[in-house]
């Protein structure tokens, strides 16, 4: 079967932090917008995280990412559980600084909710600049 998008309408997004808290400039849902123009730009911070809560179970086979050269991360750990149960570790990626679109095979899960952690960002303060974010696989 080939691999289709995950996040839908109905795919609950959270994000660690939004720069300046400006939404709308700014926000998580330009992640998804398939916009050159505009992404989500996270604050400063440590760590920046993004969660997508499934509205029902998927099987998620390569995540795509597109990061703002000198706002990426160096390190993303992919958590994932069925709807009720604990994150537990799926993968770590290591992204390129770069802002070519990024394409990574992911160990196959079953879940209902994913967690990306940007860890180990290129940007001094630890922004993270996301244009575009894909999750692949099969809606079961």
């Amino acid at each position: 079967m080939p691999l289709q998008p995950l996040v839908c309408a109905d795919t609950t997004t959270r994000v660690s932090s939004v720069l300046n808290r400006d939404v709308k400039q700014f926000g998580k849902q330009h992640m998804f917008d398939a916009s050159e123009e505009t992404c989500w730009n996270s604050d400063q911070g440590t760590c920046q995280w993004v969660t997508l809560d499934f509205p029902r179970p998927v099987k998620v086979s390569q995540l795509q990412v597109q990061f703002q050269g000198g706002f990426s991360s160096r390190l993303c750990k992919l958590e994932g559980c069925r709807a009720g149960e604990e994150l537990v570790k799926i993968s770590e990626l290591y992204p390129q600084d770069s802002h070519a679109m990024q394409r990574f095979q992911v160990e196959e899960k079953v879940l209902d909710r994913l967690k990306i952690t940007f860890e180990n960002s290129t940007d001094f303060f630890g922004r993270i600049v996301v244009y575009h974010l894909g999750v692949l696989g099969e809606r079961l």
